[in-house]
């Protein structure tokens, strides 16, 4: 099986020894985005801007794939503070479309650059 990597300027680059996204066997492996602007710049602001910038991120990262949202079978969520949830899935609720995504997510202690949510995702191409 061979790995591709996937690099869009439209999503923030890897700001560490991982890729965007890998595209393996018919499916596409997207590395958790913080909210990042494509520049690099860190978005401020409550979990609502940040989770729209991270999914804005994400859709980037899928459509350089050939993937997008309608097909993403997996994510993964981090908050910095659960508290956050209710915001965080209202805005989360306006990218996905039914059969949603099987989803985790979960509490962390600290994200990169003390960022208030990342998410990861996996799928179909």
């Amino acid at each position: 099986m061979s790995l591709k990597p996937v690099q869009t300027a439209q999503a923030p680059r890897a700001i560490g020894p991982y890729s965007q996204a890998i595209v393996a066997g018919g499916m596409v492996f997207c590395s958790g985005q913080i909210p990042l602007t494509p520049s690099g710049e860190l978005v401020a602001g409550d979990v609502e801007a940040q989770t729209h910038q991270v999914m804005r991120n994400l859709a980037a990262v899928l459509e350089a794939a050939g993937s997008s949202w309608e097909k993403v079978v997996q994510t993964t969520c981090y908050l910095a503070d659960m508290n956050d949830f209710p915001a965080f899935n209202q805005v989360y609720a306006q990218y996905v479309r039914e059969p949603y995504p099987a989803r985790a997510t979960v509490q962390v202690a600290r994200l990169p650059r003390d960022v208030r949510v990342e998410v990861a995702c996996i799928a179909l191409l």
